[in-house]
């Protein structure tokens, strides 16, 4: 769904492939689109300690080398950092980060990141922009509900300012065992497998099955808290996850598809939108 203009309201920013919306803040924390090469750099350098200094993933020799995690997707992706304005408001304040791919971006490439483990067909087919969502990390000392807050603000300023329709990504498990992830993977089938009209399938040589455990001996709430929480952000948001897990050795992770359609993103942005328009107007 096409984010609605209301009569009467202000219309969105137009969109172009350098916009970016500003800076959001909240307290010593803000939210924006990083704008030089030194931004994904320091974005890079978080990424290394979380995924592989903390998570344990496993570096080529190159990324041991140069201590960043990066790919070919990093030059036409944009960067969401969140920046604490206490330490600086350029790289040296980078404490949280999420990489943002639309279709144009994509096409660069050739194709979408996801694509290396999941048949994406049903959402590249859908009916209008869409925006793969990855590499999402906070640092340790971040990980509260702050910072989180402000990269979800980030990112339905996004959606809101390119009009996205859909959103789509590889969200991870910690571990590699399917069998220590069983009544997750089971509960996240049972529970919030996307329709088929949006359904991505995991790879046939990559694919785990997910129904691992009879879904109707788990206990639901303490599954669904226990979470990681960019899973249940997207659930919160209405969010459907893809047919097959698979295992990413090299991060560590057992990776589920994760599908967000933008209907809720865009209407709670534009009404804190129209909200600050009417408070500047007061």
């Amino acid at each position: 769904m096409t984010a609605t203009i209301r009569i009467g309201a202000p219309a969105p920013p137009q969109a172009d492939s350098d916009a970016g919306f500003g800076e959001l803040r909240g307290g010593n924390l803000g939210v924006r689109i990083a704008t030089l090469p030194a931004e994904l750099d320091a974005a890079q350098a978080l990424r290394y300690r979380v995924f592989y200094e903390e998570m344990g993933a496993v570096p080529s020799a190159e990324v041991a080398r140069s201590a960043r995690d990066s790919d070919d997707f990093d030059a036409v992706a944009d960067h969401l950092l969140v920046l604490d304005h206490s330490i600086g408001a350029g790289p040296e304040g980078v404490v949280g980060t999420y990489r943002l791919i639309r279709q144009a971006a994509a096409e660069k490439i050739g194709h979408f990141y996801s694509a290396g483990e999941y048949d994406i067909g049903p959402v590249i087919a859908f009916p209008g922009q869409v925006l793969e969502l990855g590499r999402s990390c906070v640092h340790p000392a971040y990980r509260g509900r702050a910072a989180m807050q402000l990269l979800w603000r980030g990112i339905a300023a996004y959606v809101f300012l390119h009009r996205i329709d859909l959103m789509f990504g590889c969200a991870s498990l910690p571990g590699t065992d399917p069998e220590a992830l069983a009544a997750e993977l089971t509960f996240l089938y049972h529970n919030h497998l996307a329709p088929p009209a949006l359904r991505p399938r995991a790879l046939p040589e990559r694919y785990v099955e997910m129904r691992r455990r009879d879904p109707a001996g788990l206990d639901l709430r303490r599954i669904a808290a226990g979470l990681p929480p960019l899973i249940k952000g997207y659930l919160r948001l209405g969010g459907f996850v893809g047919d097959g897990a698979v295992i990413d050795h090299q991060f560590n992770t057992i990776d589920v598809a994760v599908v967000v359609k933008t209907d809720l993103v865009t209407d709670k942005y534009y009404r804190h939108y129209e909200r600050q328009v009417r408070d500047a107007l007061d």
